[in-house]
């Protein structure tokens, strides 16, 4: 047997394929957008029970586990996802903390139409090139919104981040002039707080 050799980053990038086709296991084309809400995308694989698509983050390129140690898929797919490793969990449950500071069990699975999203003022990815895509832009779209590099997660039309990005700068490059700038204003506004000491006069 030949043991395959991946590049750096090779890895991650066959974890995010496996996150996108367990994605594209559940409806994700529409016809018509269906009227109620939650959207559901239910499973089209033959004798599963789950009720529909539900994200659960990665941590970097591992799973996550649940409060019995044990990962997801050995869970069932079945509302109340009870262990099918140990008797002691009563539903998956992680207390794993993602990028914004809540645990993810405090998050939910929510698909919107992008109108929907803009108007409330979400960030919406650019339109995709071809239905099979579903509503991913790319990889790097199932990465949480810090670690991606490219313009997925802007908010608002692509002429307005294309005015913060200079001709021909590559992202990191992109990234180090915005961070830079940011620290310049935050040391103005340091500065600026700092009022001169009042003069005082010696007594004579």
């Amino acid at each position: 047997m030949e043991r395959l050799r991946l590049s750096p980053g090779g890895a991650a990038a066959v974890d995010e394929y496996l996150e996108y086709r367990r994605y594209k296991q559940h409806k994700t084309d529409f016809e018509t957008i269906p009227q109620q809400r939650p959207i559901d995308l239910p499973c089209r694989v033959t004798g599963c029970q789950c009720r529909a698509y539900l994200f659960v983050p990665l941590n970097g390129t591992q799973p996550i586990r649940c409060r019995c140690k044990h990962f997801a898929d050995q869970h069932s797919p079945t509302p109340g996802f009870t262990c099918n490793a140990c008797s002691k969990c009563s539903g998956f449950h992680s207390s794993f903390t993602c990028a914004c500071g809540q645990p993810a069990y405090a998050h939910d699975t929510v698909v919107e139409t992008k109108q929907e999203r803009m108007a409330q003022g979400k960030p919406v990815g650019q339109d995709v090139p071809y239905a099979a895509m579903g509503g991913l832009t790319g990889f790097s779209s199932l990465a949480e919104g810090y670690m991606r590099l490219d313009d997925s997660g802007i908010v608002g039309t692509s002429s307005q981040d294309s005015s913060l990005r200079r001709p021909d700068e590559d992202d990191m490059a992109f990234f180090e002039r915005r961070y830079q700038e940011r620290v310049k204003m935050e040391k103005a506004a340091k500065m600026k707080g700092k009022s001169p000491l009042p003069s005082t006069t010696k007594p004579s």
